[in-house]
């Protein structure tokens, strides 16, 4: 249906799930990558003359270092706005009104009684403003929560990140939208969970590693913050590991 789009005289070839293409290098002027990254790796030496890759989602850190000389990389920037945002909302909502122990307490067939906290008024700070952090933020705003936006450099109404020993500790939920780099990876540590107002939310839709996996348990475990991860350092998370039944965190299998 969405190839109908295309002007006459495009070829499109399906890469197979597995093996060579051939046994000489093909010709491709374009790569679309799916969400199976090391299937992609496997397939860039197998083309010639290839001149763009274009992912399907809005992170390139798998595939940035794998990428030709030469040849273009272009993100999915804006293609997981609504999807990715709607998590968020779902995260903040569920956590701030005790979702999880609700359902829990219906699987036991227990009515106990318990509070939530209104989103009315709220600060939600998000770190990595970009498009998915404005459609958070249009989603968020009937709601009545304040917003607080972060980026790496400093604009109209949006503060730098050098910003965040300082604004840390009046946030009520934190959500982190940052792509992973080198710059990025562990960034949310020990120190940055500490400056955390103690109570509030910590969000990562973004990816595992950006978030120091030892030192947000330990801020779990001292019931110091509460989390919603929809992405995890290791990932899949493994069975049996510690996050899975440590109190105060809310996990989803990347859905975002």
């Amino acid at each position: 249906e969405h190839r109908a789009f295309l002007p006459h005289g495009i070829g499109i070839r399906e890469a197979p799930a597995a093996g060579n293409l051939d046994d000489t290098p093909q010709h491709a002027d374009i790569l679309i990558a799916g969400f199976d990254y090391a299937r992609t790796v496997e397939i860039l030496p197998q083309l010639r003359d290839l001149r763009l890759v274009q992912t399907l989602s809005a992170g390139v850190d798998t595939l940035v270092d794998h990428i030709p000389r030469g040849v273009t990389l272009c993100d999915g920037s804006g293609v997981h706005d609504a999807s990715v945002s709607e998590w968020i909302v779902m995260a903040i909502l569920a956590m701030r009104r005790r979702l999880p122990a609700h359902v829990l307490s219906q699987h036991d067939r227990t009515w106990s009684f318990s509070g939530g906290a209104d989103l009315e008024g709220a600060r939600v700070l998000i770190v990595g403003y970009g498009s998915i952090g404005r459609a958070l933020e249009a989603r968020l705003a009937p709601f009545g929560a304040r917003i607080v936006r972060v980026a790496r450099h400093a604009r109209d109404g949006v503060h730098s990140d050098d910003q965040l020993p300082h604004l840390l500790p009046h946030a009520d939920a934190v959500v982190i939208l940052l792509p992973l780099t080198s710059e990025t990876r562990g960034m949310v540590n020990a120190d940055f969970l500490a400056a955390m107002r103690p109570g509030a939310l910590l969000v990562n839709a973004a990816r595992g590693p950006i978030v120091d996996t030892d030192a947000l348990l330990a801020s779990l475990r001292a019931e110091h913050i509460q989390a919603a991860l929809d992405v995890t350092d290791p990932e899949p998370l493994p069975d049996g590991h510690p996050l899975w039944s440590t109190p105060g965190v809310l996990i989803t299998p990347h859905i975002g």
